[in-house]
């Protein structure tokens, strides 16, 4: 399958690795490997690209755009469980990670996977098609209050609730089971005046696919271990496009960095605070202007960055 959804903040991202040409690096949402295809191009036949993602038909699509590479691992699974894939692969360390969060440009793509409300299909959202959770099982089975909660959470609609007990009614006459009559509830149960916002359904929807494939919860731990798991001055990069997403990544960079609590008039650290390494955005890095109006999936993007360093905590003072 081509794509036709170029990959977000590529070159910031590039830089950002700052990439070794005999390291190891992960790509853990490989997606269509549009990021993975610059990645690798820029390690020599001793480095190692190792792409993780929950789609298998994504898995796929990489393993055709990376063919003529040989040092690339194809593993299916998900980014979070990063520490024990690695364990797997019997390595210990390695000196760069990307996650670029959210749906990727394939699962975009292919109509049939039910991501997108300009689509009439089946209501599936899974970016792991061999998980049970579907966006129909939540659409019809969860109660009317956890529908209104979780779409106001993870999708910030304000007619959270109206849509949910909208949904609750229509399928108490017949079950839900395709995009269209999903997006036909959402257009009926928010007021025509308020529809100016983009499309009615597109936080809705964004809300059930966070849900299906569970991707805020683990997140702030996600992190945490992929960090815990890069070399001393690896790097890892984080695009997120939600801003619950953006949240729990800044707070597990800051929370890694650790932060001194000593007296200021301390000359040295005594307080034995602990740190993973460095903040390397303070603030986080957006998309251009250009690059926003070119592919506009880029427009809500977020990169952040942090370095692996080991701190004498004893000897230095912050």
């Amino acid at each position: 399958m081509e794509f036709s959804h170029k990959p977000v903040l590529l070159q910031e991202c590039i830089e950002g690795l700052n990439i070794q040409s005999d390291g190891i690096y992960v790509d853990g949402t490989l997606g269509g490997a549009g990021h993975s295809s610059q990645i690798i191009k820029k390690l020599s036949s001793n480095g190692k690209l190792i792409g993780i993602d929950r789609d298998t038909e994504a898995l796929q699509a990489a393993k055709e755009k990376l063919k003529e590479y040989s040092n690339v691992l194809y593993i299916h699974g998900n980014h979070d469980d990063i520490k024990d894939i690695l364990a797997e692969l019997k390595i210990e360390k390695v000196d760069g990670i990307l996650l670029d969060l959210g749906v990727s440009s394939y699962q975009l793509d292919e109509k049939s996977r039910g991501f997108s409300y300009m689509e009439d299909t089946s209501l599936d959202m899974r970016m792991d098609k061999t998980q049970e959770l579907t966006a129909e099982i939540v659409v019809n089975e969860y109660t009317e209050e956890r529908l209104a909660n979780l779409i106001y959470d993870y999708g910030e609609e304000r007619f959270s609730k109206i849509i949910a007990k909208n949904i609750c009614k229509e399928r108490a006459k017949q079950r839900i089971v395709t995009t269209a009559k999903l997006v036909d509830i959402i257009k009926n149960s928010i007021p025509k005046a308020k529809q100016t916002d983009g499309h009615p359904a597109k936080r809705t929807f964004q809300a059930i696919r966070i849900e299906v494939n569970n991707e805020i919860k683990p997140l702030y731990q996600t992190i945490r271990d992929a960090i815990e798991v890069l070399n001393e001055k690896g790097r890892l990069v984080v695009i997120t496009f939600h801003s619950l997403e953006d949240r729990a990544v800044k707070e597990a960079f800051i929370d890694a960095e650790g932060k001194c609590t000593c007296p200021k008039d301390l000359p040295y650290c005594v307080c034995n605070y602990q740190s993973w390494g460095t903040v390397i955005t303070k603030k986080p890095i957006l998309p251009t202007q250009k690059e926003q109006q070119e592919n506009p999936r880029s427009k809500s993007a977020k990169l952040r960055i942090f370095e692996r360093r080991e701190k004498n905590k004893t000897k230095e003072k912050r």
